[in-house]
């Protein structure tokens, strides 16, 4: 369970859309967390993976050493 204050004018949006649409405040505030949640998830997983190669000391190739690699 989470409780969250909203800023007025968010939440004076999401009563406009509710109300509008005959849908809840909360289903349209858990869409939007599904919708950013995910793109969260790839920014800090794409950043700790990024921040773990450059720990390994591993190199980074170029696009055409890439290319070369795959027999591209």
């Amino acid at each position: 369970m989470l409780s969250v204050t909203l800023p007025k004018d968010i939440d004076a949006r999401l009563d406009l859309l509710a109300a509008q649409t005959n849908k809840s405040k909360t289903f349209y505030t858990v869409e939007a967390l599904k919708l950013y949640l995910e793109d969260l998830e790839d920014l800090y997983l794409a950043e700790k993976a990024h921040e773990e190669f450059i720990l390994s000391g591993g190199k980074a190739l170029s696009t055409k050493e890439v290319e070369k690699a795959l027999g591209l």
